[in-house]
């Protein structure tokens, strides 16, 4: 449930703070890709993956509470003088997807900037240019009226005008390329996919720092929310639904109802929640990703998240004025998917 501008904890340590989540098709493979660590809180940030962190990609079955898989990266260290570190991934399946004490099985060992191989997948991490495009004029338009249960004040921002505000920003991307000759993503399969971050505890232990399911949830629902009150970054989305259901449902409800955009607000502000919660996101093996009007499949770096979650969310059409040619020299076909700046 992160974001680029998540909290005042991410102008100081933006590596545990995830900014987006993508999961598409590759060749003849599953692609996973994390991305954290914005420029967009300033140029300043701290360099490649946190040493004492965990960066996670969980994955549900056929509608499954609990995961089934986990594919764990972690850095050995700080950066070396020449700015890379060493890192691993490791599979984690079953029981153990869900055990923070578990190790798991080692696919891959390398270094950050290289293309490491091993145990049916690929990994590569590094700085990218940005790939996320919103105008963020819109997008306090749209927080304004969601916070408030208000009518959306369209004299405040034109679309025609709009521009891309994460335009030239670099994120430190993680991508796992997962073959699909994999016992769990074979294709056909039915997915739910999120990520997080953990964070070693002085305990022994780890502690969820930042998930990420659906695009665009904390800056729509807790925008405002800048010391991590709100539980939602330290749930599993196997109690989304209790922890958060009528809040998300009310707050929709409302706005639907005074834009005027449903006979039934109520009734549209539970649909659309439990279309949101469990907070992951489906995906079917060996098919075209598309984050769009028709439905979530996965999520392509050319989909225009920000515009079909506002239209989920006011329940209306909502275009944001931009469109997947925005971003279309920060995206290839080949691994690892990303442009380095």
């Amino acid at each position: 449930m992160s974001h680029h501008l998540d909290t005042p904890l991410a102008r100081q340590n933006g590596r545990l703070y995830i900014d987006d989540l993508y999961v598409f098709q590759g060749d003849a493979s599953t692609v996973f890709i994390v991305d954290v660590n914005s420029t967009i809180t300033g140029p300043d940030v701290q360099a490649g993956l946190h040493p004492e962190a965990r960066y996670e990609f969980k994955v549900h079955v056929d509608d499954g509470a609990f995961e089934e898989l986990t594919l764990r990266i972690a850095a050995d260290g700080e950066p070396d003088a020449d700015g890379r570190q060493t890192f691993t991934v490791r599979s984690l399946t079953g029981d153990e997807a869900r055990d923070d004490s578990a190790e798991g099985t080692l696919l891959a060992s390398g270094r950050t900037g290289e293309e490491v191989s091993g145990g049916g997948v690929r990994v590569w991490t590094d700085r990218v240019i940005d790939p996320f495009y919103i105008d963020l004029g819109q997008l306090a338009t749209i927080n304004a009226a969601v916070a408030k249960g208000t009518k959306v004040d369209s004299s405040t921002w034109d679309p025609q005008r709009a521009t891309n505000s994460f335009a030239n920003t670099t994120v430190q991307a993680i991508v796992v390329e997962v073959s699909h000759e994999h016992p769990i993503l074979r294709p056909g399969a039915r997915v739910g996919v999120w990520c997080a971050t953990k964070l070693a505890t002085d305990a022994g232990g780890w502690r969820q720092i930042n998930r990420f399911g659906l695009p665009m949830m904390w800056p729509i629902f807790w925008p405002t929310d800048a010391d991590f009150s709100n539980p939602a970054n330290d749930r599993h989305p196997s109690e989304d639904r209790e922890g958060a259901g009528k809040y998300i449902a009310d707050q929709i409800a409302a706005v639907v109802a005074a834009n005027g955009n449903s006979a039934d607000p109520q009734g549209y502000g539970w649909t659309a929640m439990q279309r949101i919660f469990p907070e992951v996101m489906p995906y079917v093996v060996g098919t075209p990703a598309s984050f769009g009007f028709a439905g979530i499949n996965g999520r392509s770096l050319a989909d225009n998240a920000p515009e079909v979650m506002f239209s989920l969310v006011l329940g209306k059409a909502t275009p944001d004025g931009l469109d997947p040619s925005v971003n279309e020299r920060l995206r290839t076909t080949t691994f690892p998917y990303v442009v380095k700046p």
